[in-house]
């Protein structure tokens, strides 16, 4: 291949043009399939397989990494910046206040589903399956979530395995938002003393958020290394005698992304191709990773560069969303799972319990905030209800398949929110009508 000539007679390099970011992740996700099936025809103990598994798990560690500091550093920043966010109170009440709404609907669409489909009654899975969940959720939850253990937010778990322990550092993203909006208070009320570490605080959010536009340009790496070790080490054998269960569980997560979503869009004023144009790469890698918190970094980064979100009001929104806006975790599983088992010990449900079920998805979420996972939803629904514990080992079996839709849809709702909220507020940038806005510049 040969360079071209300037006018000066010198060769010039030529820059090779690479694929928008969105289709790199596209691409990336039909290898990961390819690869997938690849390594269920090789074994699960192939090469193969424990390379998908590596570079999947490093990926999604690289984004957890990043959590604490970023969500840390923002919130600290936009507490310094709100005294140019008007009616910053306003826009805090309106944010629960559209996630308490979309949670209302989701809840709707999920009993709906249960009751027209009947998934306990048509299941061929055996009632030895039953077992008690090993973590339960409770009403209590949020306030011990609220109140951090240590200054950093952070807890050390010990687990001994073949008889060597290991200690792993885990954080509770509810206390770190606690901790900065404490911090942020404190620096910008004690006036100039506070400057010095507001600076610091600016410089080090900078820093952070271009290593996480490096992070993001692995995203279709990781994609293909997360989907393929997903269909190597799941497939879709398990989903036989719960089939009709996961029907009504994706039945509900596509009317509400494809359908719900998109009206909330229009009737607020927001075009919903545009809008899922841009929040794709945080969905795409919500499905992938089945984690909210791991995807974190990544939705704050599209709510903000590429929805047009301003930043103070997003470094609330969208760690807080990622919390407690949980509609496919909060939502629709655990008022179809709940269904499922009441029609599986064959017990009856009244309008009182149905009464229950929304109450604990709308609520529920924020309760069950310092703990993680739809087990944990549908535990606490299920304790609410009355219905036995030992239906959650039911359908434990096909319930990595399943979180892979529930988390995307979570993140399509953490970054819908605060689109919408910023509109009706008039404050989303002119950046959210070009469809042409590149994926991180």
């Amino acid at each position: 291949m040969t360079k071209p000539i300037s006018v000066d007679g010198t060769a010039r390099a030529t820059r090779v043009r690479l694929p928008s970011f969105g289709v790199q992740v596209l691409l990336g996700l039909a290898v990961g399939v390819g690869l997938g099936f690849w390594t269920r025809s090789l074994g699960e103990a192939s090469a193969l397989a424990e390379a998908l598994q590596t570079i999947g798990s490093i990926f999604v560690q690289l984004l957890r990494a990043l959590v604490p500091p970023l969500v840390f550093a923002a919130i600290v920043a936009s507490i310094a910046a709100l005294k140019d966010l008007q009616n910053a109170a306003r826009l805090v009440a309106k944010t629960l206040l559209w996630f308490a709404i979309t949670a209302l609907i989701a809840v709707l669409i999920g009993i709906a589903l249960g009751i027209l489909l009947e998934p306990g009654l048509r299941t061929g899975i055996d009632a030895t399956a039953a077992a008690a969940p090993t973590t339960t959720g409770s009403w209590f939850d949020f306030l011990k979530g609220l109140v951090p253990g240590n200054f950093l937010g952070l807890s050390a778990s010990t687990k001994i395995a073949d008889g060597v322990p290991a200690t792993s550092l885990s954080f509770n993203v509810l206390q770190i938002i606690v901790l900065a909006i404490a911090i942020g208070t404190a620096a910008v009320r004690v006036g100039p003393a506070g400057e010095g570490f507001l600076a610091f605080n600016a410089s080090l959010l900078a820093i952070f958020k271009r290593l996480l536009l490096w992070v993001i340009r692995l995203t279709p790496i990781g994609t293909a290394a997360l989907i393929g070790d997903a269909i190597a080490r799941y497939g879709w054998e398990a989903l036989g005698s719960l089939g009709q269960f996961a029907i009504a569980i994706y039945a509900g997560l596509l009317l509400l992304v494809a359908l719900v979503y998109p009206v909330l869009l229009r009737l607020n004023g927001v075009s919903p191709l545009h809008f899922f144009r841009a929040a794709w790469p945080a969905i795409e890698l919500g499905f992938v990773s089945r984690s909210s918190i791991g995807t974190l970094p990544v939705t704050q980064e599209v709510v903000e560069r590429r929805l047009g979100v301003p930043p103070a009001y997003a470094a609330f929104a969208v760690p807080l969303g990622a919390t407690t806006k949980m509609d496919g975790c909060a939502a629709i599983y655990p008022a179809i799972a709940a269904i499922f088992v009441a029609q599986f010990y064959g017990i009856a449900l009244g309008i009182d319990d149905y009464l229950l079920i929304v109450l604990v998805s709308v609520l529920g979420s924020a309760a069950t905030a310092g703990l993680t996972g739809a087990t944990v939803m549908l535990t606490l629904t299920l304790s609410t209800l009355g219905l036995p514990l030992e239906g959650v080992g039911l359908l434990l079996a096909i319930d990595p398949i399943l979180d892979m839709g529930r988390t995307a849809v979570n993140v399509a709702g953490q970054a819908l929110v605060p689109t919408i909220v910023a509109k009706r507020a008039g404050l989303l940038s002119e950046r959210e009508q070009d469809d042409r806005t590149p994926a991180f510049a």
